[in-house]
């Protein structure tokens, strides 16, 4: 065999004809026969052995990453918010996609280690796990609060659980532990799957744990749509944030997701028993604290705490804000869930507000059957009595977490009669028993505590001035009504107590702040301007920001003083501010406070410069924030995707185009295709000088030949008069084209 094919070999090389080359297209494409080529070209395609395609391994974590992890959420919230009514039946293809959990892992890391994690530094055999941990939630062999066997685990975790002894593994197994790592993970790729899917649907009257609305949203929709409301019912519904039943979260999540692999997964997580170690009251009291306790020296991938400016902020935490739900192993899934259960109550006050509604006609602002158009500026409603028979009945209502405020415009009775159709609802949707008591109706002339501001009637008597008949100007004084957002002063001196800041309720006396005392001055006088700074931004709606802000500049530059006293002996406040003024930004540990010692330390960079304290001058406070707030008011990122889905839409693109030909006008892509077309048909090169001369001399047949040449049907009547119209075009070019060279040379 061989020597036959040598022999068979050998005479091709001799007399390449014997092939009909012509009559083989493979081989005259390549032209191996040819007499200029050598006769390895007849070896390298007999001796070819074909290439094996290398087949992508599907456990390959690399192969996976087909598309960035924010583009696919973004997706999914243009999605839902196009369709936000559709009942969602598919979220297991979700679950699949590799990229949201390597998005979740690097929001995790974040929160773990304190810095984001690029994809690029994630390990190796951490994306290896990650995809184990993918594949046991998809195959259903994940377990929630798992203690001993993970899947992942956190990168600070160097823990070998394999080799811990008994004892240790006992009191993992039965004290309390945080949330292990993929618990963390699992929930963070639930939440975002299924947070666009709600955020589509919930209501415009909720505003706590949503993106985009806290409370200074909820102040801005009081003060702009409950003006002119007389009795208010404000309840505390905080009980269902400490927990519902399980079938009551499942039916209120079921109600738009109707995923099985979603649906048992969030189910497990809520009956799934948190293990919580016991509290033995008689240890407890023999524990004594150490009166010297060590510094903890923190590791260098693990975050640092809050600051102390920031943990007394968080004292100052309203009581509507306090509290955050946390159901079983949910962890940041709690809020969400809250949400979705209450967005029942929400819908059920919705129908209610358009049920109250009844309008008259001799309303200042409340006259139209709809109710949605208003009169006038609705924070200061009318200069009439707001309320008797012949005025509008309106109702409004807001939540913040497990807290609703309603107002009512009307009487009383109607109050009574929504609070006592309130407390059945929620007796029978949430299994709630809910009395008067937790449900106070109470006039606006008592003033309304909700979220540390108070909600009251001021009285005003403006001057009226209008145009009679025969033009004459009059002059009257009317009566008015205007609600009033004010900080309550009561709330912060409790809050200040309540951090040690002050004592005394009648003459608030400030207190040393001795937690900064090992601190230096500089970085002291840091930490509390920007507490006062936060301090100045949460009073930014309320109407006596300057006041409430001065009351706290005081307490905190007292607090600061005593503690410089103690700290340099100098006996007294008085003492501090005159060698330390008034702001304290002059250093307290050289007794004259301006030696050139310390000005040349300062110059040279060796010494830390001193920030004085902010806001000590009532004119250093800024103003109260009276900007309007719209009444179809939306978070920023909601109007980015209604404009995005607006714009995408083909009919939005009709409808311009439909609008540009009324107004006569062409647009820049149907512009420049007419000049295009022009080129090819005319074959003339146009300079830009030209282009500008015709284009303005003969803008009406350049449009008519656009026209023209968009239309799909063409009408063979009016060739002969293009043709023409085209001659006279191209006659007008080359003139310009052979007088204008004359012209510039002149």
């Amino acid at each position: 065999m061989h020597r036959v094919f040598n022999i068979f070999s050998h005479q091709i090389l001799r007399s390449p004809s014997i092939i009909p080359i012509k009559s083989t297209p493979f081989l005259s494409q390549f032209n191996l026969f040819t007499r200029r080529s050598n006769g390895f070209a007849l070896f390298r395609l007999f001796s070819f052995t074909p290439v094996h395609r290398r087949v992508p391994d599907p456990d390959d974590p690399a192969n996976l990453m087909k598309e960035d992890g924010v583009s696919v959420c973004s997706q999914m919230w243009v999605e839902n918010f196009r369709e936000p009514d559709r009942i969602v039946t598919n979220l297991t293809s979700y679950l699949r996609r590799f990229e949201l959990w390597v998005l979740a892992y690097q929001k995790v890391c974040a929160d773990e280690i304190g810095s984001y994690m690029p994809r690029s530094s994630i390990t190796r055999s951490a994306m290896e796990d990650l995809l184990a941990l993918r594949n046991a939630v998809l195959d259903n062999r994940f377990k929630w609060g798992a203690r001993l066997e993970f899947f992942i685990k956190s990168p600070k975790d160097k823990t070998d659980y394999e080799s811990l002894s008994k004892r240790k593994i006992k009191a993992i197994l039965t004290t309390t532990q945080p949330a292990p790592f993929q618990d963390k993970l699992v929930q963070e790729v639930l939440f975002m799957t299924l947070e666009p899917i709600y955020e589509a649907r919930f209501s415009q009257k909720s505003f706590a744990f949503r993106p985009g609305r806290n409370a200074h949203t909820v102040l801005r929709v009081i003060r702009r749509s409950f003006a002119g409301y007389l009795w208010y019912i404000k309840g505390d519904l905080s009980a269902i944030l400490d927990g519902l039943k399980v079938g009551l979260v499942i039916s209120a999540l079921m109600r738009d997701v109707r995923d099985k692999k979603v649906i048992d997964l969030i189910k497990l997580a809520l009956v799934t028993p948190v293990i919580v170690s016991p509290v033995d009251e008689g240890e407890k009291k023999k524990k004594k604290k150490r009166k010297y306790q060590k510094k903890k020296v923190l590791a260098e991938d693990e975050p640092k705490p809050d600051p102390y400016w920031l943990e007394t902020f968080f004292g100052f935490a309203p009581e509507e804000a306090e509290k955050l739900p946390s159901w079983g192993h949910c962890g940041i899934l709690s809020p969400l869930l809250a949400n979705i259960c209450l967005d029942e109550l929400d819908r059920w006050m919705e129908g209610k507000i358009k049920e109250f509604y009844h309008p008259s006609k001799s309303d200042v602002i409340w006259n139209t059957p709809e109710g949605e158009a208003e009169r006038g500026n609705t924070s200061w409603p009318e200069f009439v009595p707001t309320s008797g028979p012949d005025k509008t009945r309106k109702m409004d209502y807001v939540r913040h977490g497990g807290h609703i405020l309603i107002g009512i415009r009307g009487p009383r009775a109607d109050a009574a009669t929504l609070r006592k159709q309130l407390i059945e609802f929620c007796d029978k949707k949430y299994m709630i028993k809910l009395d008067n008591e937790s449900l106070p109706i109470e006039h606006i002339t008592k003033g309304i505590m909700f979220l540390d501001h108070v909600l009251c009637r001021r009285v005003v008597y403006p001057t009226l001035r209008y145009t009679a008949t025969g033009g004459k100007i009059i002059s009257e004084k009317g009566v008015g009504t205007l609600l009033s957002v004010t900080a309550s002063l009561k709330q912060c001196i409790k809050q200040f107590r309540k951090l040690n800041f002050l004592k005394g309720d009648r003459e608030p006396d400030p207190q040393p702040c001795f937690r900064m005392f090992h601190a230096t001055q500089a970085h002291t006088n840091a930490q509390m301007n920007k507490f006062l700074s936060t301090m100045v931004e949460w009073y930014r709606y309320a109407d006596n920001r300057k006041k409430v802000v001065n009351f706290c500049s005081y307490i905190i530059r007292g607090s600061l003083a005593k503690l410089y006293a103690a700290k340099y002996k100098l006996r007294s406040r008085a003492k501090v501010y005159k060698i330390g003024a008034r702001n304290l930004s002059r250093p307290l540990k050289e007794r004259k406070g301006q030696s050139p010692e310390y000005q040349n330390l300062l110059r040279m960079g060796l010494v830390e410069s001193i920030d004085g304290l902010q806001y000590t001058r009532m004119s250093l406070i800024p103003e109260t924030d009276y900007t309007p707030f719209p009444s179809n008011w939306r978070p920023d990122h909601e109007k980015v995707l209604v404009e995005y889905i607006r714009l995408d839409d083909p009919k939005t693109l009709e409808e311009q185009r439909s609008c540009i030909g009324e107004q006569g006008l062409v647009s820049p892509q149907d512009y420049i295709s007419m000049l295009v077309w022009n080129y090819k048909r005319n074959a003339i090169v146009m300079d830009q000088l030209s282009l500008v001369k015709i284009t303005g001399s003969n803008a009406a047949g350049d449009h008519q030949l656009l026209l023209s040449s968009n239309h799909e049907n063409y009408d063979p009547k009016n060739k002969e008069e293009e043709e023409a119209e085209e001659e006279f075009h191209v006659s007008q070019m080359h003139q310009h084209f052979h007088t204008a060279p004359s012209k510039v040379l002149q």
